[in-house]
């Protein structure tokens, strides 16, 4: 039964993989500012030294772990999403778009994942963005 189920997940998993049609161009996240990519990658990988500061260090089971690893991932995500626009801003000189801001939060609580759905929910709702530069005229 275990094969069985491995072997239809793999098979579903294959199949959606193949069903996402290639897109070489830019990521639409990216395309404004490159600086901000390289400031959320910076922010992530501080937030993931803190994760194993928190934890001794170690991967599994630590001796003198100071908070346990659920904590200690939920601090991380925490500090990386209230840390992350503000380093992107210090990098770009100016003011965060809306896209900009929820994509580098949506990045730290599902690496690179988060920032594309939330990429994509910016397309799929362009007035969302009209927003933020009608209030930024007045």
């Amino acid at each position: 039964m275990k094969r069985w189920l491995g072997f239809v997940t793999v098979v579903v998993t294959g199949l959606a993989l193949l069903c996402q049609s290639a897109d070489a161009r830019v990521l639409k996240r990216n395309k404004d500012d490159p600086r901000l990519f390289w400031s959320g990658l910076a922010v992530g990988a501080g937030m993931t030294a803190g994760y194993f500061a928190l934890r001794d260090w170690k991967w599994k089971d630590p001796t003198n772990a100071k908070v346990s690893s659920g904590g200690a991932a939920v601090l991380t995500t925490v500090g990386c999403m209230a840390l992350a626009p503000i380093a992107g801003t210090i990098a770009v000189q100016r003011e965060l778009t809306l896209r900009e801001a929820y994509v580098m939060t949506a990045d730290c609580v599902i690496p690179f994942v988060g920032g594309w759905l939330m990429s994509q929910a910016f397309d799929a709702h362009p007035e969302w963005e009209a927003k933020g530069k009608r209030a930024r005229r007045r």
